[in-house]
């Protein structure tokens, strides 16, 4: 415990609280048990630390820890969770909590036994619903993604922007146009965002970027995922092997059987890596809203997660795989995504998008009720033509 909380300290004393994430005011950590999940690499640890060292709780009533640092591996979670209660301990903050054999029962333990409160966060690729202990009724989880745009702004200028909702863009996007343009010039870092801007550990070391992300992939794909799912070790490396296969596909040619060839992976086991790799935020998977999500449906569209993963990893991005994927990636952070019979995307089964450069059209989309292109490259739109920089406001 004392070796613990001095770790737990000596962090806190590095933590800076002049930056949060958009997930800062939407999580309610008020609850006995609360879950943050997302990425690697988007600042869960980060905001569980700012918020340990705001909370109005004497130091020694919190304490923060690693599910997988090397003190605790001679005990177990709730053991721990009890020596804290004991000496009063009212907080109690554990990160990284997928590395954690069986983690779920430990969590439900602590839940039930003592009186503390608990946060947690782990892999975007965590289920709790499907979890044997039942944490679905015990705890809150909350969903996380990487930096919007407007982010990436607010840390790359040291300025604050407003968020807008969907509507507010779809019906006053002149408007906000001619509000956001007369504070900066919304496409002067647009390639620097699209190619790096999604992580927050970018501004730590831009010069090694690419390095870093690397390893956050392989880091999924070598231990994340196969702490929560039974991955084969010797296909470990058809895992990597299928992010770069990806890259060379266009994402609405997906073949199925030439994957499995490529990889060698059988075709059920495939489409079960390809949701894994989905749900551990490596792939997007863009799937027919009449189709449904059961893993055994042929994905309509496949891309890599974020932008920034198709530049670190495709030899060459393909400008229309990067336009679809940075607005799926604002989009999807607040409401559904789907495959449309027409046009590239269909958002809550109400508005279709149309995506493109500055002179794409609406041929695409003609006759559709409540259709609007999202177009490169242009400061400000007209009608129903919109700036794809301007969904990068949407949280």
């Amino acid at each position: 415990m004392d070796i613990l909380r001095e770790n737990f300290i000596r962090l806190l004393s590095g933590i800076q609280t002049d930056f949060y994430r958009y997930f800062a005011d939407r999580i309610d950590l008020s609850g006995k048990m609360t879950g943050i999940v997302g990425p690697r690499g988007v600042g869960k640890t980060t905001f569980m630390l700012q918020y340990l060292k705001e909370v109005d709780l004497p130091i020694e009533k919190k304490l923060y820890f690693s599910a997988d640092s090397v003190e605790i591996s001679d005990t177990t979670l709730l053991q721990i969770a009890k020596d804290f209660e004991a000496v009063g301990g009212k907080l109690l903050a554990i990160d990284e909590i997928h590395k954690y054999p069986h983690f779920e029962r430990e969590l439900k333990n602590i839940y039930d036994l003592l009186d503390i409160r608990l946060i947690f966060s782990g892999s975007s690729a965590l289920q709790l619903e499907k979890s044997e202990a039942d944490l679905s009724r015990r705890a809150a989880l909350y969903r996380v993604e990487g930096l919007s745009y407007r982010e990436f702004l607010e840390m790359k200028t040291k300025e604050q922007f407003p968020l807008f909702t969907l509507e507010d863009i779809l019906k006053n996007h002149l408007q906000i146009a001619l509000e956001l343009s007369g504070r900066f010039k919304p496409l002067e870092f647009w390639d620097e965002y699209l190619r790096s801007g999604y992580y927050p550990f970018y501004f730590e070391n831009p010069a090694l970027y690419t390095h870093a992300l690397e390893r956050v992939v392989n880091t999924v794909i070598e231990v994340d995922l196969p702490s929560i799912y039974a991955i084969r070790y010797d296909n470990i490396i058809n895992l990597k092997r299928l992010v770069k296969l990806i890259c060379r596909s266009d994402p609405y040619k997906i073949n199925i059987s030439e994957l499995s060839r490529k990889t060698g992976i059988d075709r059920e086991t495939l489409y079960r890596y390809l949701d894994y790799l989905d749900k551990g935020s490596i792939f997007t998977i863009l799937r027919s809203k009449t189709r449904g999500d059961a893993i055994f449906t042929k994905p309509q569209k496949l891309y890599l997660h974020n932008t920034n993963l198709h530049y670190a990893y495709c030899d060459e991005p393909k400008t229309g795989t990067v336009r679809e994927t940075f607005l799926i990636s604002q989009l999807r952070v607040d409401h559904r995504v789907a495959y449309p019979p027409k046009g590239d995307l269909i958002v809550d089964d109400r508005w279709t998008i149309e995506i493109g450069g500055k002179k794409k059209g609406f041929r695409q989309i003609d006759g559709i009720e409540n259709s609007y292109v999202a177009a490169d490259g242009i400061v400000a739109g007209s009608g129903n033509k919109i700036p794809l920089w301007m969904f990068g406001f949407l949280y």
